[in-house]
């Protein structure tokens, strides 16, 4: 099936979660992620869900990114940006099993995307640096 920006739009449940190898720590993630049009090749992504974090009292956890189309040659991509518009990463639609790294000096970080069971998907991130060690699995199902 070719996936395309138009079939992230709408609303997505969402279930994370986030194993700290350096605290020896596990946080759970649950809540909603949704993916609002806003240009003919731009999506807003807005998550929000309640994190539990090891010991720590439930908190509401926020996050937003802009997710880019492309025209032509590009068009089985996405551009993935932080908020302030900065690059983040690529997902190349094209593929079941995309991945991309992000160097945000000391820390690096290495996603990969999981569609074989499309409409439901995943994101896997490693995220490694001085003072970071976890590995945190999204996982998205529609509503």
């Amino acid at each position: 099936m070719h996936r395309g920006l138009d079939q992230f739009e709408g609303e997505w449940q969402l279930s994370r979660i986030v194993k700290d190898r350096r605290n020896e720590i596990e946080g759970r993630l649950t809540g909603t992620a949704r993916f609002t049009r806003t240009g003919p090749l731009e999506l807003h992504y807005d998550e929000e869900g309640e994190l539990v974090y090891g010991q720590q009292p439930a908190m509401l956890a926020t996050r937003r990114y802009i997710w880019r189309g492309f025209e032509g040659e590009n068009s089985d991509k996405i551009a993935v940006e932080f908020e302030d518009g900065r690059p983040f990463h690529l997902i190349a639609l094209d593929r079941l099993m995309p991945d991309d790294n992000h160097q945000c000096d000391p820390d690096f970080y290495h996603v990969s995307y999981d569609f074989t069971r499309w409409p439901e998907w995943e994101s896997v991130w490693r995220v490694v640096g001085p003072a970071k060690d976890y590995r945190m699995i999204s996982r998205y199902t529609r509503g």
